[in-house]
């Protein structure tokens, strides 16, 4: 009996599946139920499911409690083919794949809905019609022979298999949702913005800061209005070209800390107000809807109610269940470790070997100790800050770390050239001639808020210059080394949780959080660590590379920090 079975929409309703040989074509009669759950609990034996879609098929399945242990989503592997191939931005759907095979024309890829509050849907519109089984098979077969073309085909193939999970992961992360305290929100809503107003005005404190604001220009001034504030600082006197904090806070002004502090409390209620609340929490449950591989990067993204950006504040709303913990851990370092894994640099391999400070590691290497500059080096190499001090910091790291700087230095000459450039295991970063749309954030590149107004080039990001391309491609081959790492690792942690009543609840880029019974704690936290060194292995081969975590076990989510 095989282990693996395709799964496919069929013609009028219900499902065709059919066991698969070796060679991804039927090993078996085609068979045709009523519905995808019934046809999935009815074979627990089966591996792996080869299907379309897990965002099409996987949230139905989970709804009627049925798991599946793996699969390859058609649609996922597309994606990741397409880029590898320096096709990135072209149609992904497995209708597009087909017509790609065939040489028909290509539809486009349906448009990607809005997120429904509370709601667990698709990701994506309906296609207009199923792909019958015998199509699916055929785009599986020339997936299959895709990526024996690949330049590294074993790695290519994992890869797959790796964003295959992640999908599963995520529409799991989506059915449990993240535990949601909303008394203890609201209670943190009225601590920090005080009453409500009838008619959705602005709360009390804000409105009490924004009369601060503009008693201290001497007339009327709207906070909320960038505009507004730039020319009233103008009329007294001063001069700023955003009211961006990090630039208020540097002008001598007495309207600079109600102004401030009116930003940080305005913006917790536009984005986690009382409304949002009311919009993205239900039965004790917050679920923005996590993808997989969201990001050219492969960083996830959420598909609303900002999932990814809980202000630290609003963390006391994620309270564990009675009797159970949030297990909250943080990948120390990870950047700079993967770094040294992908390097393969001797030096740095042998510092990020330990589970101690890496930073402390380098600046005892090439610093004299000091440790800031240490970390400024690390980051300045990934990030690309090679001027000022930080052109200084990079001859230090150079000189001790040679590989590792060359490896930096050669993705960053491959942005610059327009040539493709890839992570570890294949995730491929286009050149500027295929841009897609993403931003800036949607790539997971800092806000300018975060790391100020020298943003790295992202596909349609508006600096397509071949500087900040190549600033971009020395980040992309760590931070989307990472982002694979980080998908074996989600799959190894899962599968070890498989036989636990713990969950996983959340996940952004080095950062995992699983619910589980008290009783479960100690078993999760090494799981978590097993897990972290078996991804190491599996994306790395074998290297001396270490990648710890530091790990919280708490009842409410802001403890951990």
């Amino acid at each position: 009996m095989t282990d693996r079975w395709a799964l496919a929409s069929a013609e009028g309703g219900g499902v065709e599946l059919a066991p698969l040989g070796p060679d991804g074509l039927p090993a078996g009669p085609v068979l045709r139920e009523a519905d995808p759950a019934s046809a999935v609990r009815a074979r627990p034996e089966v591996a792996r499911w080869v299907w379309r879609s897990t965002t099409e098929v996987y949230p139905a399945l989970l709804a009627t409690g049925v798991r599946v242990e793996r699969c390859y989503d058609i649609e996922a592997a597309e994606n990741l083919l397409l880029g590898h191939e320096g096709r990135y931005g072209e149609p992904r759907s497995a209708a597009a794949a087909l017509a790609r095979l065939r040489g028909g024309p290509v539809p486009p890829d349906p448009p990607q809905r809005s997120a429904v509050p509370g709601a667990q849907s698709p990701l994506f519109e309906p296609q207009d019609r199923p792909l019958p089984l015998a199509d699916l098979l055929a785009v599986y077969a020339e997936q299959q022979r895709r990526h024996e073309r690949a330049a590294h085909p074993e790695r290519v193939r994992l890869l797959t298999a790796a964003e295959s999970a992640g999908t599963l992961v995520a529409a799991e992360m989506n059915h449990a949702g993240l535990p949601w305290s909303a008394d203890v929100h609201r209670a943190v809503l009225h601590d920090l913005l005080g009453e409500r107003y009838a008619g959705g005005g602005e709360p009390r404190r804000l409105a009490e800061l924004a009369d601060e604001v503009s008693a201290a220009f001497g007339r009327r001034v709207r906070p909320d209005l960038p505009a507004d504030v730039v020319k009233a600082f103008a009329q007294a006197g001063i001069k700023v070209r955003s009211t961006r904090r990090w630039e208020i806070e540097s002008v001598d002004h007495p309207a600079v800390k109600p102004l401030v502090e009116y930003k940080k409390l305005y913006r917790i209620w536009v984005a986690h107000g009382w409304s949002w609340l009311q919009d993205w929490v239900r039965d004790g449950r917050f679920r923005p809807e996590f993808q997989a591989g969201g990001t050219v990067t492969g960083r996830w993204v959420t598909n609303g109610g900002g999932g990814l950006q809980i202000p630290k504040v609003i963390r006391r709303a994620v309270v564990a269940d009675p009797g159970w913990r949030l297990v909250v851990a943080d990948a120390d370092q990870m950047e700079p470790r993967v770094l040294a894994a992908i390097s393969r640099d001797p030096g740095l391999m042998e510092v990020a070997g330990r589970e101690s400070d890496l930073y402390q590691s380098v600046s005892d290497r090439a610093f004299s100790g000091d440790r800031a500059q240490a970390k400024l080096a690390v980051l300045g190499a990934v990030y690309g800050q090679t001027s000022g001090d930080g052109l200084k910091n990079l001859a230090a790291l150079r000189r001790r770390f040679p590989q590792a700087v060359a490896y930096v230095d050669d993705a960053a000459r491959a942005g610059e050239e327009g040539r493709l450039v890839r992570t570890w295991l294949g995730r491929t970063c286009p050149p500027a001639a295929q841009a897609g749309e993403d931003t800036a954030e949607e790539a997971g590149i800092p806000s300018a808020d975060e790391e100020g107004d020298d943003r790295a080039w992202v596909p349609g990001y508006a600096s397509t210059n071949a500087r900040a391309r190549g600033r971009f491609a020395r980040n992309f081959v760590v931070q989307g080394s990472a982002a694979d790492w980080a998908l074996l690792l989600l799959a190894a942690l899962r599968r070890a949780c498989a036989d636990l009543a713990a969950e996983l609840v959340f996940f952004q880029h080095d950062e995992v959080i699983v619910h589980c019974p008290a009783q479960e704690t100690e078993t999760v936290v090494a799981a978590i660590r097993e897990a972290a060194e078996l991804a190491g292995r599996l994306t790395f081969g074998q290297t001396p590379v270490r990648f710890p975590f530091t790990t919280a076990v708490v009842e409410c989510y802001a403890d951990a920090k």
